[in-house]
């Protein structure tokens, strides 16, 4: 009877552990700011370009840069060349 007890009160734990925090680095967004205050640093990629997250940093402990995790949107190439025959 102790284990069935001791195994409800471990998954009422778990479920009651706090949650977790979302991504830091949205892939949709190629520039990120992260804003330095005395509390610690925060990091929010929701910047569509360098000088948008400029605007926003300004006047502020902070800096933009490019999203490491960012999307590529890759454009298709050309297919492969077709095989080479020796005649």
């Amino acid at each position: 009877m102790r284990s069935i007890m001791n195994a409800i009160l471990l998954v009422g734990s778990l479920f009651a552990a706090a949650p977790v925090a979302a991504q830091t680095y949205d892939p949709r967004y190629p520039v990120c700011i992260e804003v330095y205050t005395i509390d610690g640093n925060t990091i929010d990629c929701g910047f569509t370009s360098m000088a948008q997250c400029a605007a926003t940093a300004s006047g502020q402990s902070a800096q933009c840069y490019a999203n490491p995790y960012v999307m590529q949107s890759r454009q298709p190439g050309p297919g492969p060349s077709p095989p080479r025959r020796n005649r």
